[in-house]
């Protein structure tokens, strides 16, 4: 597929691909935390929307949907998935109001591994679960070593998880006769379900240069510059490879949020985030080779 690019070689050097995706989630994690550095002036809701809103409209230009006709039967499930998109973002930055980048992170990767475990009947998803749950109590305000973790961020944090898992579900269901276009389409309607909480909380501080500017960014690094990247490693990477390297995308906040953020986590939450990327990485595997043995 070409986004709005020359056709990339069909081969590319086998270390491009791997070092796309994990590029594209490093960006994502940076741009959620300059994400924070607006939560002061806008609020999450301000920043949430400046990002969808940006990011649609940068998508809308790069795969240019209005060439693609939606059939009739696929509006309902585009729609769900739009609002999830936009309630999975609002929520997922309202947790990192009061969490640590790693922590939410790890705790909203607990809704697509729920899809991907749910999905299957083998007896080791069962394993991969009790690791998740394990990694998730190790994150949970449960004891003394992480009383430091805001309840209310954790319950939006898993609020994210669940909008994300039915932005996977319905997601699926939207993509399946339109292709990976219908994401532009999807991020407008996101856009214009969180929008008017942004406008609510923040008015006109939405449209001051300084706030845009940072707004671009954040867009550009947590929509336009990872999607692309997705993308090109998706048509290169084998699907256990792709899926595998995506559960590093907890870490990987962790170490963006320790160094740009200074979050220093300990040894308990780093266990917690580890025990979820584990389960991640099992469940993937175990869901590929599911399919290939059929």
């Amino acid at each position: 597929m070409k986004i709005g690019m020359r056709d990339i070689d069909s081969s590319p050097p086998v270390l491009f691909p791997p070092m796309a995706l994990l590029t594209g989630m490093v960006a994502i994690n940076v741009g959620a935390s300059f994400a924070q550095k607006l939560f002061p002036i806008v609020g999450a809701e301000g920043a949430t929307s400046l990002r969808l809103t940006i990011g649609a409209l940068i998508l809308f230009f790069v795969l240019r949907p209005w060439r693609m006709r939606i059939l009739s039967g696929t509006w309902l499930p585009l729609i769900v998935y739009g609002v999830m998109m936009g309630a999975m973002n609002l929520l997922f930055y309202m947790s990192l109001k009061t969490l640590p980048l790693g922590v939410a992170v790890a705790i909203e990767f607990m809704g697509p591994l729920a899809v991907a475990t749910l999905t299957s009947r083998r007896w080791i998803d069962f394993v991969w679960i009790i690791i998740a749950v394990a990694g998730l109590i190790l994150l949970l305000p449960l004891s003394e070593a992480s009383s430091d973790i805001d309840t209310v961020g954790v319950l939006y944090a898993l609020g994210a998880g669940a909008c994300w898992a039915l932005y996977i579900v319905f997601g699926r269901v939207a993509g399946r006769d339109h292709g990976t276009t219908i994401t532009s389409i999807g991020m407008i309607i996101a856009a214009l379900t969180v929008l008017p909480f942004g406008i609510a909380h923040a008015g006109m501080a939405l449209i001051d240069p300084t706030v845009l500017t940072i707004g671009v960014l954040i867009a550009v690094l947590s929509s336009a510059l990872p999607y692309t990247l997705e993308m090109f490693a998706l048509r290169h990477l084998p699907t256990n490879t792709y899926g595998t390297l995506t559960c590093s995308e907890p870490a990987i906040g962790a170490l963006v949020g320790l160094v740009l953020l200074g979050q220093v986590l300990p040894l308990i939450q780093w266990g917690g985030i580890l025990l979820i990327s584990l389960a991640s990485v099992g469940t993937t595997v175990t869901v590929v080779r599911s399919k290939s043995s059929r």
